[in-house]
């Protein structure tokens, strides 16, 4: 197919018009992105969208209209809310989402009862609706997981060869979609935060929820019910992750990384490639740079990104939706003092995992060397370790450990009076002394409660034969002491359970698993 590239003048959005009437596919620009529009009342025609884009038929797309007395044809029922909506905004970046009436085929609706209708501002996009005479079905005009296009170059790099026609309309005006907000529940739900804020239809209509899908991802067995909500979205090429910190907290952590670029803010000082994607204290200027610095990145041809951190209040909320999906929802939280806890099973290898990390550029706190010092310090936890566990357990005015292990090991009540003592005390000196990427080396990371500190968690786990006799032979003890410490750990399956990533150390390659895990998470 010939693609056309069209002007905006009248000769040019007249034929754009008779293409799409005549069921043929036109990229015309809008207030927020370029949108790929088809009669929307044609079946055929809509479906040669999904072709164009790659996109899956589930996913509903948003019919666009041109003037306010459009709407009402295309759902079931105008409800008192949709009225003011309209009333307020329209012409707007806002869809707002009812009960579709029987014009509306499924292949619009993504097999929904529901419809998606907006009226545009820019005067182009209205001008083509007018000039087909049909109401337009046009989601953003891309490759189908790729950023939306915001200058018409992005369009013809996707669909030039697949389409009808492209209209050159110059930049777009937002640069991140319209809001979505679904009138269809008892509630009023925002599905797709946009340029028209959660506060701005508060003051309109009420109280607004926001869907847990717009910063959480849609949930297993969830169905899109708007555009957008799909888990990986607005993706570049590249490998994105996004970094929560302070704006110092994340240039010290890009700095420190190699043959990685940055997606960061104009006032950013980082050493390495970066792309800015608008001014920090400005989120109109993130959303409207935003899908350009994803496009840009590619044509960079950037591998791995780290990206700051957007607010999520006002438009942040769009910038945030956006960024959160393009990343697959992948967040390296540096907020949290340790990047890494590292735990698992008595015996099981944990410290050559330690020493690799070390090797790595981590800093490793060792919190058995923690204790230890906590130990020799005497004073109040001398006072406390003696009323639970008795005068023993002191000796020449300093903690006996061997003596306090042999009976706080002895039962799990025992060992949890040590921990409720113990705990605190270590985590919190720890913490003080984290900085950067810092692996939390915890045998007891979860009964001290330090997992919630940490970013991400590694177990190290190794079969139950393996482990006694490692620990038989590096503490010096019989079987039996040996078994009582292996019991009063928590089991396998729960370190299973509650880690993000496990090494098994049973003669697998441990930096080989040590590597993908790092690949994963940085």
């Amino acid at each position: 197919m010939k693609t056309k590239i069209l002007t905006a003048g009248a000769e040019d959005i007249a034929l754009a018009g008779r293409i799409i009437k005549e069921g043929g596919l036109v990229a015309f620009p809008t207030e927020t992105v370029y949108g790929l529009g088809a009669n929307a009342l044609d079946e055929n025609a809509v479906k040669k969208i999904y072709a164009a884009k790659g996109r899956p038929c589930d996913n509903p797309l948003i019919v666009h209209i041109s003037k306010k007395e459009d709407f009402a044809p295309l759902v079931k029922e105008v409800t008192p809310s949709a009225e003011k909506l309209i009333d307020a905004f329209f012409p707007a970046p806002l869809t707002i989402i009812l009960e579709k009436s029987e014009i509306i085929n499924d292949t619009v609706s993504g097999g929904l009862n529901t419809v998606a209708v907006r009226m545009p501002t820019n005067e182009i996009a209205r001008a083509v609706i007018d000039a087909a005479g049909c109401p337009v079905a046009a989601p953003s005009a891309n490759t189908s997981g790729l950023p939306s296009p915001t200058k018409a170059k992005y369009v013809i790099d996707d669909m030039n060869g697949k389409i009808d026609a492209i209209i050159d309309g110059g930049d777009c005006e937002y640069g991140v979609e319209s809001t979505v907000i679904t009138l269809a529940y008892d509630v009023p739900t925002i599905l797709r935060p946009g340029a028209v804020t959660k506060e701005m239809l508060e003051a309109v209509i009420g109280y607004v929820e926001v869907a847990r899908a717009v910063t959480e991802g849609m949930a297993e067995s969830e169905e899109a019910q708007s555009p957008g909500m799909k888990y990986k979205h607005y993706s570049p090429r590249a490998k994105l992750v996004i970094v929560n910190g302070t704006k110092k907290q994340y240039e010290e952590f890009v700095n420190s990384r190699q043959n990685a670029f940055a997606l960061c803010f104009e006032e950013d000082e980082v050493n390495c490639k970066k792309v800015c994607y608008g001014r920090e204290t400005d989120d109109l200027s993130q959303a409207r740079e935003l899908f350009d610095a994803l496009r840009k990145l590619d044509e960079a041809g950037a591998e791995k990104v780290y990206a700051r951190m957007p607010h999520k209040t006002g438009v942040g909320m769009a910038v945030y939706n956006r960024l959160i999906r393009a990343a697959a929802f992948e967040i390296i939280d540096l907020t949290k003092p340790f990047t890494i806890g590292l735990t698992g099973q008595t015996g099981a290898g944990k410290g050559y995992v330690c020493e690799r990390l070390r090797e790595l550029g981590f800093t490793v706190l060792d919190s058995d060397l923690y204790v230890k010092k906590l130990y020799e310090k005497g004073g109040e936890i001398l006072e406390k370790l003696t009323a639970q566990f008795g005068e023993s357990v002191v000796k020449n005015g300093a903690v006996d450990r061997r003596e306090l292990a042999r009976l706080a090991f002895a039962d799990r009540e025992s060992a949890d009076r040590l921990n409720r003592i113990v705990h605190p005390l270590v985590i919190a000196a720890c913490e003080a002394d984290a900085k950067g990427l810092t692996v939390l080396d915890a045998p007891q990371l979860f009964e001290a409660k330090a997992d919630k500190k940490c970013y991400k968690i590694i177990s190290v786990l190794a079969p139950e034969k393996l482990r006694l006799e490692r620990i038989m032979k590096r503490d010096g003890i019989s079987e039996e002491q040996a078994g009582e410490r292996m019991n009063a750990q928590l089991d396998e399956d729960f370190f299973k359970a509650h880690s993000d990533f496990v090494i098994v150390n049973d003669g697998r390659d441990i930096n080989e698993q040590i590597n993908s895990i790092l690949e994963a998470i940085l």
